[in-house]
């Protein structure tokens, strides 16, 4: 399951205090390939991981641009339904 946990604060009251705190995990299934966190290609403005899944290559779960926009991506397994199950 994917998670992410953040705390903001505009107006810190220490100096040395972090505006922005955010951790997240990217995926449940540790084998999955991805590049580490870089400046895409010829796009110099976003700062992401990418993921290197067979046929799902480019795509991103975190990323921020150089003028402070932040994204973030989480999924969720939807477990099968049984819809010739009987009620109870």
């Amino acid at each position: 399951m994917c998670i992410i946990f953040f705390k903001f604060d505009p107006r810190p009251v220490s100096k040395n205090a972090y505006r922005l705190i955010l951790a997240a995990n990217r995926d449940e299934f540790y084998s999955r390939p991805s590049k580490l966190a870089d400046f895409w290609g010829n796009n110099n403005e976003i700062l992401s991981g990418l993921d290197m899944e067979e046929g799902k290559e480019g795509g991103t779960w975190l990323g921020i641009s150089t003028r402070g926009k932040l994204a973030a991506l989480t999924n969720y397994l939807q477990p099968q339904l049984d819809w010739q199950a009987r009620g109870r």
